[in-house]
């Protein structure tokens, strides 16, 4: 953030190390641009977009993460984010997109195009799906699955035969490791699983 006040047309008027506080210090601030993480404990970075952009439907929302799953990108724009970056964009980039999105710009990176072409030509998992695979991936057995959403063991199966089709796998072992990679599973979900209540 340091880097960002060294230019002079540009300001950092608040920071948050949680989703929630992103949200209110929106709402205090007011920001032109916002520069969002997707791996943020309690609220994710994808619910505070959303949550963000209820309050303001113009709001501009850049992602700047680590996360380079077409999933993530896909559900961070429909979300309502302007623009995605991974954390490695050299930092005179950041500056010049920054001052793009202000504009009303919604510029994409050759390979981060790429990873939306490939995610928008894809079958989507369902949200019974996307729960499947996430069970699965946390090490559930497919009676344990059936347990937790409380549904036989015969329809978990018929779940995952539709998951291995639609992420080209035959095994449960590939069907995580894919899911992984495409950002279906993402790494932080486990932060938002019990969060605290306050």
């Amino acid at each position: 953030m340091r880097m960002i006040s060294l230019h002079s047309d540009l300001q950092v008027v608040a920071s948050a190390a949680t989703g929630d506080e992103g949200v209110k210090q929106f709402a205090l601030v007011r920001p032109d641009v916002t520069l969002m993480d997707l791996q943020l404990p309690g609220l994710d970075g994808l619910e505070a977009i959303r949550a963000i952009r209820e309050l303001d439907p113009k709001a501009r929302i850049i992602v700047l993460t680590v996360h380079q799953g077409e999933e993530n990108i896909y559900r961070a724009l429909r979300a309502g984010a302007a623009c995605y970056l991974l954390k490695d964009t050299l930092p005179d980039e950041l500056i010049d997109v920054i001052r793009v999105v202000f504009a009303g710009g919604s510029p994409i990176q050759p390979q981060i195009a790429a990873q939306l072409a490939r995610r928008i030509g894809q079958a989507a998992l369902t949200d019974r799906e996307q729960q499947v695979i996430e069970l699965l991936a946390s090490g559930l057995r497919s009676g344990e699955i059936a347990a937790s959403l409380t549904i036989s063991k015969e329809t978990v199966q018929v779940y995952l035969r539709n998951i291995f089709a639609k992420l080209g796998v035959h095994d449960r072992l590939s069907a995580v490791a894919v899911a992984r990679k495409r950002g279906l599973i993402r790494p932080y979900d486990s932060l938002n699983q019990n969060p605290a209540k306050s």
